[in-house]
């Protein structure tokens, strides 16, 4: 992933494909691709994101996804998008409009797709999209149409309020409560 400073640049602006389908179990939501995942066209390429390893540590995948696998993701019923759609460099270069409006798009996009699960990774991008202060890490009251919404620490290096463990902990809670039929199956299979 050798990029100049120039061809990060470049990327700018860029858009990364969603990794989307109808019926998922969760789809989720990051802020806005960085510059590196606009360079290389997939969700959270930077090497520093704890994205992918938080994804395998709270037991969503098997082993650690690298960015350029994220179609595997459908496979174990994920996706991924963005509240915003533009890369930048800092989501601190996003206006509150683009956060108010990407939550608008990222609304109708989960009535279209209807996952089960909403999982915005970043407490305060969320707050804006959805113009709601007060929310907290973890599920939330709002569901749009039928998906129920759960709220995550972002996963980024630089959210030192989460070291990896506690990372994976939140992301555990969530795939606890996207996957409970699958575990009382289970349940019910060892009797």
């Amino acid at each position: 992933m050798g990029f100049t400073p120039e061809e990060l640049q470049a990327a700018r602006g860029r858009l990364v494909p969603d990794v989307a389908a109808p019926g998922l179990r969760v789809l989720f939501c990051g802020i806005n691709p960085g510059l590196l995942s606009a360079a290389t066209g997939h969700h959270f390429a930077r090497p520093g994101n704890r994205f992918w390893p938080t994804l395998h540590a709270s037991g969503f995948t098997p082993r650690v996804l690298k960015p350029a696998e994220e179609q595997e993701l459908l496979d174990y019923g994920l996706g991924i998008t963005n509240v915003v759609k533009r890369a930048s460099a800092r989501a601190d270069e996003l206006t509150a409009e683009e956060f108010r409006e990407g939550g608008q798009e990222l609304a109708e996009k989960v009535r279209r797709l209807r996952p089960e699960w909403l999982a915005v990774a970043g407490v305060t991008a969320y707050r804006v999209a959805f113009d709601d202060k007060h929310a907290k890490v973890g599920p939330q009251e709002r569901t749009i149409g039928d998906t129920r919404v759960w709220v995550l620490p972002n996963p980024s290096g630089l959210n030192a309020h989460y070291p990896p463990a506690a990372l994976a902990e939140e992301y555990a809670r969530l795939r606890a409560a996207a996957f409970a039929d699958e575990a009382e199956e289970g349940d019910a299979r060892d009797v």
